[in-house]
């Protein structure tokens, strides 16, 4: 199995080149942050929307149907399955109380139709409350993850880190390595793949021996995955040596004096487009839906 193909959550998608690739990644930045922000006090019904919107968006882009089906597509199994559990779970303690006064005092008549329990068959018991709470959980995950991948699915980790550095320019004011940080986070995001291939590699070299786990037992077994672990750490920590040793050989001294730029950072017609559609975003999220 390949990881660097059957696991392309966090990778960046080269090809086909979609518009959001073309949009300037402080923009895209934004929007991130915008969808990681807005479900924090929002109703169910803005939760539900910006998942729609996530999908939306990703059927707009052409994306080839192989790269997000897979992800997508467990993404949405894993928040229906919570859910179905967050609205079947009791919301406290199952307590059974002895009213007060007698039973045929407080039956009052109903002057509408509300009822606080929505279903109710022999266990399972699904209330308003409950239902509120799973519509929230479950959207929350998904659009947490997905707009995430969707970010960097569509941003180059050039781009991610020189946006993140142009963003971060006001604080060279009180003294944050700026230049520091996003050369951290470009060598973090290129290390990914190499941790991705090492343990691809590993998992191919434990399945070639065709070892016989029943007969090891447990034990031996959780040794064998000890190895195994101990060996990915160092073929990590190698990896990591070269980097540094590759760095130190072409003269590197620090970021300020060997700094490249892989990307010109400007706002073009598509960038002011998608600006414009983050105020309508926001103005929809605080006046129509209620946000505060």
């Amino acid at each position: 199995m390949d990881l660097l193909r059957s696991l392309p959550i966090g990778l960046y998608l080269e090809q086909p080149v979609t518009w959001l690739h073309y949009l300037d990644s402080r923009v895209k930045f934004i929007w991130l942050t915008s969808f990681l922000v807005a479900p924090i006090l929002a109703n169910p019904y803005w939760r539900i929307l910006l998942v729609v919107l996530l999908i939306l968006l990703t059927l707009s882009a052409a994306i080839p149907l192989r790269v997000w089906r897979q992800q997508m597509g467990w993404l949405l199994t894993l928040a229906f399955f919570v859910f179905v559990l967050t609205a079947i779970t009791p919301e406290a303690l199952s307590i059974n109380h002895q009213p007060r006064l007698p039973q045929s005092e407080i039956i009052l008549p109903q002057p509408t139709d509300y009822n606080y329990v929505v279903f109710n068959r022999g266990p399972v018991t699904v209330t308003r409350r409950s239902l509120d709470l799973a519509v929230r959980v479950s959207t929350l995950l998904f659009t947490l993850i997905y707009s995430t991948n969707l970010f960097l699915l569509t941003t180059a980790p050039e781009e991610i880190t020189a946006g993140l550095e142009s963003l971060m320019r006001p604080l060279r004011r009180m003294n944050v390595p700026v230049t520091e940080i996003a050369l951290t986070l470009t060598l973090s995001l290129r290390f990914i793949p190499l941790v991705l291939e090492e343990v691809q590699n590993l998992a191919r070299s434990v399945s070639t021996r065709a070892i016989n786990w029943k007969k090891l037992g447990i034990r031996k077994s959780l040794q064998v995955w000890l190895m195994v672990s101990e060996r990915l750490l160092e073929n990590l920590l190698l990896r990591a040596d070269q980097i540094a040793s590759a760095m130190t050989v072409r003269g590197f001294t620090s970021p300020n004096e060997h700094r490249v730029q892989w990307h010109q950072l400007r706002l073009r017609w598509g960038d002011w487009v998608a600006l414009g559609g983050l105020v309508v975003f926001w103005g929809v999220g605080l006046v129509w839906v209620g946000i505060i």
